[in-house]
């Protein structure tokens, strides 16, 4: 897969960065090289090896999944610029 200038520019538009015109190129180039390296991780073979969290073994510590402070949706709510059938609405960012 190959970014080119306008998908680059897209992805700049997108992500809400302003990106200079002459900046294109490289930024075009670093995702290419980025996508390069993920083609390359893609390659590896990871048969027979475990999922880690960390680079040392460790467990990962257990607690008790317990709502603490729930039922406060009209509270949370009330600092929302525009709240619609109880969730914060937000303008349209992708087209």
């Amino acid at each position: 897969m190959s970014i080119d200038q306008s998908t680059a520019a897209r992805v700049a538009k997108l992500a809400r960065i302003k990106v200079e015109e002459d900046q294109l190129p490289a930024l075009a180039a670093e995702f290419n090289t980025i996508l390069g390296f993920i083609e390359q991780l893609s390659e590896v073979d990871v048969e027979g090896v475990e999922p880690m969290t960390s680079v040392t073994p460790q467990r990962l510590k257990r607690r008790v999944d317990e709502v603490t402070d729930g039922g406060q949706q009209n509270k949370v709510l009330a600092n929302a610029p525009d709240a619609r059938e109880g969730f914060f609405a937000v303008p349209k960012v992708v087209e």
